[in-house]
C-alpha cells in the first residue's frame, strides 16, 4: 500500500509540473497553445455565420457533430462504468493474481477498492465535463440564428464565442479526464506502471497541446 501511495503522490506531482510548465508558456506566447488557437478559430466561425447570412444549415450541422461528439463520449464513459461497476470483483482478483509477479511491494485485499475507487470518479467526472459541453453546444445552436443587429449585435457576438469556447472547453477537460483513465487502469497491476503511465500520458499532451505547423499564420488571418 505504501507504494501504491508514493506512485499515486508522483504521478500527482508530474501532472501538476507539466500544467504549470504549459500555463506558464501559454501566458508567454499564447498563440503557442493549441487550445488558444482553436478558441480563435472558433470566434473566426461564429463570426462569419453571424455576418454573412444564410448560414444558418452550416452553424447547425457544425454544432450537430460537436454534440454528436461530446453524446458518444459521454455514452463510452457511462458504458465503461456500468462494466466496472459488474465486473469490479473480477478486477480485483485479476490484479491480485498477477501482482505477485509483477509488484515489489505487497498488495492489501481492500486497496484495490480504492483504486477502482479513484477510476469511477475519473470517469464520473470525465461525464460531467461531457454532458456541461453538450449543455453549452445546445446553447450556441439557439444563439447563433438569432437576428445579427447593430445595436445588439456586437454582445451577441461576444457571448455566443463565450458560449462556443466554454463548451469547446468542457470537451477537452471530458477528453483529458477520460485519458487520465488509462495509468489508473495500469495502476491495478503494478504501482510502476501507474508512474510509466502518467510520463506516457504526459508525452502525448505535450504533442497535442503544441501548435501545428502553420496554425500560427492561419491564426492571425
Amino acid at each position: 500500500m505504501f507504494c501504491d501511495v508514493i506512485a499515486f503522490s508522483i504521478s500527482c506531482l508530474l501532472v501538476l509540473i507539466y500544467y504549470f510548465y504549459f500555463n506558464r508558456k501559454t501566458r508567454r506566447a499564447p498563440k503557442s497553445s493549441v487550445h488558444t488557437v482553436n478558441a480563435m478559430t472558433r470566434e473566426q466561425w461564429v463570426l462569419m455565420i453571424m455576418q454573412n447570412g444564410k448560414q444558418e444549415i452550416l452553424a447547425i450541422q457544425t454544432l450537430r457533430n460537436s454534440l454528436m461528439a461530446a453524446s458518444f463520449m459521454a455514452t463510452i464513459v457511462m458504458l465503461l462504468i456500468s462494466a466496472i461497476l459488474n465486473l469490479g470483483e473480477k478486477i480485483g482478483q485479476w490484479a491480485k493474481s498477477l501482482h505477485p509477479f509483477l509488484a515489489q511491494c505487497q498488495l492489501s485485499n481492500e486497496f484495490w477498492q480504492i483504486k477502482l475507487g479513484v477510476l469511477l470518479l475519473s470517469f464520473a467526472i470525465a461525464f460531467y465535463f461531457f454532458a456541461m459541453a453538450i449543455r453549452f453546444f445546445n446553447h450556441v445552436g439557439y444563439m447563433i440564428n438569432l437576428p445579427y443587429t447593430e445595436a445588439e449585435g456586437e454582445q451577441l457576438y461576444k457571448q455566443t464565442c463565450a458560449y462556443l469556447n466554454r463548451a469547446g472547453s468542457y470537451y477537452t477537460m471530458g477528453t483529458r479526464t477520460f485519458f487520465f483513465a488509462l495509468p489508473m487502469i495500469a495502476w491495478f497491476f503494478d504501482p510502476v506502471f501507474l508512474v510509466l503511465g502518467t510520463l506516457g500520458l504526459i508525452a502525448g499532451f505535450r504533442v497535442l497541446d503544441s501548435v501545428p505547423v502553420g496554425a500560427n499564420e492561419f491564426a492571425a488571418t
